[in-house]
């Protein structure tokens, strides 16, 4: 999805868990909810 907009050397890092302590945990867990970091460069 990044690249289709434009972006180039798109990395992704590992999943990190984003909901620890939040009120929403469970279901974050029941549905494998995770964050990724990205870094990405638009050119130009």
């Amino acid at each position: 999805m990044l690249e289709d907009t434009g972006f180039v050397e798109v990395r992704i890092g590992e999943a990190v868990d984003t909901f620890g302590e939040a009120p929403g945990e469970a279901k974050a867990r029941a549905f494998e909810v995770y964050g990724y970091p990205f870094c990405a460069r638009k050119p130009g």
